[in-house]
C-alpha cells in the first residue's frame, strides 16, 4: 500500500539528479509566470442535462410514455440553448433593432427589422410548437409543462424572444375565451400554426401616457364609422413586439364612461397586404435599460380598423386570461434566467484562480453559490407549481382547491421571482469580479434583462394588491395552508423539520397579520401588502422544494433539494414585521420627515 503523502513541512532529502529536475521545473515555471495571462471565459454544455433541477423534476411529473418522446426533444434544444444559440447571443448582443421611418423618396414606412437571432427565433418558435403545444394538447394537462420546459432552456439565449411569445400566448388564450367567431377564424389558425411562413405574433397594448399598470384612465378612443367599421385613435406609450402582425389593446367607445368599465377590448392587425401600417405610426423605439433585442417601441393610432371582442365595456375583465398567461411566462423567465446565471458563475469558478487556488475550492465563494442555488430551486418549484396548475385547468382537471390556488399562486410566482432574479442577477455579477461589469463578457445583460422583471405584467405592489383582491372576493387563505400540508408531510423523512417549522411559523404568522391588519382599516392591509404577498410566496416555494426533495431522497437518493430546502429557509420567509402594523412611523420615514 502507498503511504500517506508528505506534507510541505515534512524534511524530504533529494539527491543532486532530482535537484537539477526541480531546478528546471521551477525555471520552467518562471518563464511561465513572464507569459500573458489571459482569463478563460464561462462556458455552457447542454442546459438539459446539466440542469439536475429541471432533469429531476420532469422524472417526477411525466408520465413515462410522454418523457420517452419529449425528452430527446428537450435535450436537442439543451444541445442549442448552450452551445449554438449562445454562441450567437453573445455575437451579436450588442445589435439592437432598428427603425427606418421613411423611404428614400419620403413615403412614410416604419419598417422596424430585428437582429439576425431574433430571425432565427421566428423560425424556432412556430416548428418546435412554443405556442402551439398547450393548445393542441398533445399531453393533456402536461402540454403546459412540456411547452414552459422548452421556453426554460431557451429563453436565456434568445435575446428575450419570450416577450413577444408570452403576449402571443395570452393573444390565443384571449381570443379563444372571447368567443368572437371572426376574430378567431382570422387569427387563431396562425397563432397556432407551426408553419414558419404562417405563424403570427401578437402585441400587447394597454400602457398609455396615463399610466402603466392603473389601465382604467386610458386615453386611447374607439370611433365607429357609418359601415360600422371601429377605428381607434390615441397613443400607446409603450408596446413590445411591434413587428408582430396582430396585438389586442384596449380603447374607450364614444359615449362610454369613463374608468375601467368603460374600456373595451379590441382586435388589431397591424399591417396592409403590401406590409404598410394600417393608419399607425411608429413614433419611435424605446431605449431601455435592458431587454435592447426587443423591439419596443411607442405607437400613434390614427383611425387604425380593430373588431371588439366580448362586446364595447368591461375591457379590463376580459384582459384576465392574458394576465395569467403572461405572468407565468414573467416567472418562467425568471426562473430561467437566474438558472442561466448561476450556471455561468458555477462554471467560472472552476475556471478561475485566485490567491493560490481555484474559486471553487474558496469556502467563502461556495457558500455564496450554495444560497444561489437555493434560492433559484425554491422559485422553479413555485412557478413549475404554477405551470402545472395552468396546465391542469386547461385541461379541466383542476379540483376546487386547486382552481383556488391558481388564483393566488400566479401572482404571488410572478411577484416572488421577479424579485429574486434581480438579486441572483446581481450576485453572480458580482461573483465573477471586474468581468461582471465588463460589457463584451456578455455578464451585464443578465442584471438588465432581470430587472424588467418585476416591472413587466405588473409590479411587486400592484401584484400583492391583486392577491388582496383575490382574498377579498372569497379566495381562502386555506388553500395556502392546505397546498403547505400537503408538501410537508414527508418533511421529517427527508430531514427537512426545521424548513417545515419555517414555513409553517410564517403562515400562521401572515394569517394573524391579515386579520389584525383588516380590523385597523385599508390603509394598515395595503402598508404590509407586498411583505405579506412575499411571504406567503417564499412559503410556498419553501414548502413545495421541501416536497420534491423528500421525493428525490427517495426516487433518486439525492440529498442536494434537502440541502436547498435548508438553506432557502435559514434566508428568511417570514418578511412581515413582528410588530404587527408600524404603519405611520413607515409613512414618517417614507417622506424623509419627521411627523411631528
Amino acid at each position: 500500500m502507498e503511504g500517506p503523502s508528505p506534507r510541505a513541512s515534512d524534511s524530504v532529502r533529494i539527491g543532486p539528479t532530482c535537484k537539477q529536475a526541480l531546478a528546471q521545473i521551477a525555471s520552467a515555471a518562471y518563464d511561465c509566470s513572464r507569459m500573458p495571462f489571459f482569463q478563460t471565459a464561462p462556458s455552457l454544455g447542454n442546459q438539459l442535462t446539466q440542469d439536475r433541477v429541471l432533469t429531476s423534476f420532469l422524472r417526477r411529473h411525466l408520465p413515462p410514455e410522454m418523457a420517452s418522446v419529449v425528452t430527446p426533444k428537450l435535450q436537442a434544444l439543451g444541445e442549442r440553448a448552450g452551445g449554438e444559440l449562445y454562441r450567437k447571443y453573445l455575437e451579436q448582443q450588442h445589435l439592437e433593432p432598428t427603425l427606418t421611418q421613411w423611404s428614400a423618396w419620403g413615403e412614410r414606412i416604419d419598417r422596424i427589422d430585428v437582429t439576425p437571432l431574433w430571425e432565427d427565433f421566428k423560425t424556432i418558435f412556430a416548428e418546435e410548437g412554443m405556442i402551439a403545444t398547450p393548445y393542441e394538447r398533445a399531453y393533456g394537462e402536461h402540454s403546459r409543462l412540456y411547452q414552459m420546459a422548452m421556453v426554460y432552456l431557451l429563453e436565456p439565449s434568445s435575446g428575450v424572444f419570450s416577450c413577444p411569445l408570452a403576449m402571443t400566448d395570452g393573444a390565443t388564450k384571449t381570443v379563444l375565451a372571447s368567443g368572437t367567431k371572426e376574430v378567431i377564424d382570422l387569427a387563431y389558425p396562425h397563432l397556432v400554426s407551426r408553419d414558419p411562413a404562417k405563424a403570427w405574433m401578437s402585441g400587447q397594448w394597454m400602457t398609455e401616457r396615463t399610466g402603466g399598470s392603473d389601465v382604467a384612465i386610458s386615453e386611447a378612443t374607439a370611433k365607429q364609422d357609418a359601415d360600422g367599421t371601429w377605428r381607434l385613435y390615441g397613443t400607446k406609450w409603450f408596446t413590445s413586439a411591434t413587428i408582430s402582425q396582430m396585438a389586442l389593446t384596449l380603447a374607450r367607445p364614444e359615449g362610454n364612461p369613463p374608468g375601467g368599465a368603460g374600456l373595451a377590448l379590441f382586435y388589431v392587425e397591424l399591417r396592409n397586404a403590401d406590409g404598410t401600417m394600417k393608419n399607425i405610426q411608429v413614433n419611435r423605439l424605446k431605449d431601455k435599460l435592458g431587454t435592447k433585442m426587443v423591439p419596443t417601441a411607442e405607437l400613434t393610432l390614427d383611425g387604425t380598423p380593430a373588431i371588439p371582442l366580448t362586446g364595447l365595456k368591461d375591457g379590463i375583465k376580459h384582459i384576465t386570461p392574458m394576465l395569467s398567461v403572461t405572468r407565468t411566462w414573467n416567472s418562467v423567465a425568471a426562473v430561467s434566467g437566474m438558472r442561466r446565471a448561476v450556471a455561468l458563475a458555477r462554471d467560472y469558478a472552476n475556471r478561475r484562480v485566485a490567491f493560490g487556488a481555484k474559486l471553487i475550492d474558496k469556502p467563502l465563494h461556495l457558500d455564496t453559490l450554495a444560497g444561489m442555488q437555493a434560492e433559484l430551486e425554491g422559485a422553479f418549484h413555485l412557478t413549475f407549481r404554477a405551470v402545472q396548475l395552468l396546465g391542469k385547468d386547461e385541461a379541466k382537471t383542476l379540483d376546487d382547491g386547486e382552481e383556488a390556488l391558481l388564483r393566488l399562486i400566479t401572482p404571488l410566482a410572478k411577484l416572488t421571482t421577479g424579485k429574486q432574479a434581480v438579486a441572483i442577477a446581481s450576485e453572480a455579477l458580482e461573483s465573477f469580479g471586474g468581468a461582471g461589469y465588463i460589457e463584451d463578457t456578455g455578464l451585464p445583460h443578465l442584471l438588465r434583462d432581470a430587472q424588467v422583471l418585476p416591472i413587466w405584467e405588473g409590479t411587486t405592489n400592484v401584484l400583492s394588491l391583486d392577491v388582496l383582491r383575490a382574498l377579498a372576493r372569497g379566495t381562502s387563505l386555506d388553500v395556502v395552508d392546505h397546498e403547505a400540508r400537503r408538501c410537508l408531510k414527508n418533511a421529517e423523512a427527508s430531514g427537512c423539520m426545521a424548513p417545515a417549522r419555517a414555513v409553517a411559523g410564517a403562515l400562521a404568522h401572515a394569517r394573524r397579520w391579515l386579520e389584525s391588519a383588516s380590523m385597523s382599516g385599508p390603509q394598515a392591509i395595503e402598508t404590509g401588502a407586498r411583505r405579506f404577498a412575499l411571504t406567503l410566496g417564499r412559503s410556498l416555494s419553501l414548502a413545495l422544494l421541501v416536497e420534491h426533495a423528500a421525493w428525490a431522497l427517495e426516487a433518486e437518493n439525492d440529498p442536494l433539494p434537502a440541502m436547498a430546502a435548508r438553506r432557502f429557509a435559514r434566508h428568511g420567509v417570514d418578511l412581515l414585521n413582528s410588530e404587527e402594523n408600524a404603519a405611520p412611523d413607515e409613512e414618517a420615514l417614507a417622506l424623509g420627515r419627521d411627523r411631528g
